[in-house]
Parts: C-alpha cells; structure tokens; sequence
C-alpha cells in the first residue's frame, strides 16, 4: 500500500518540540490540532505533528510585509 510507504520517511515531533519551535504554548498547538490548522495523529493520550506539516504550515503563515497574508476579515480599521 501506498499509504505506507509514505509514512515511512515521515518525522514525528511530540506536541512540546512544536511549541518550543514555534515558540508558543502547548496548548495553542493544541488549538491548533483541534482546529484543523495543524495536522497530527494520536498515540493513545498523545499527539504527534508530522514534521513537514509544521513546515507547510510556517510558510503559509509568512506575511509579506503588505498588511495581508491569506486570511479575510482579521483587519479592524476604524
């Protein structure tokens, strides 16, 4: 299968090396995970973040110094 052999080359980080790269809390990871914005896969208790969707997600996030970066109605004026 496939599938399989995808996972095979995939590098887990636990939920604390996350934050820590990220450099925020445990649980906006967690948010994260539960919102859909970050991939994972449980382990019993546990959560685990491919580390190449932290990545996809870092370079998603980028703003590009013109005041918008992907997301709609996060700008207040007034």
């Amino acid at each position: 299968m496939t599938q399989e052999q995808e996972f095979s080359n995939v590098n887990f980080l636990t939920v604390q090396e996350v934050a820590e790269l990220m450099r925020v809390s445990k649980m906006t990871v967690y948010r994260m995970v539960h919102a859909g914005e970050l991939p994972a896969v449980r382990f019993g208790r546990s959560y685990r973040v491919p580390a190449n969707a932290v990545e996809s997600y870092l370079r998603g996030a980028v703003v590009d110094g013109t005041g918008t970066h992907g997301t709609s109605g996060s700008a207040h004026t007034g």
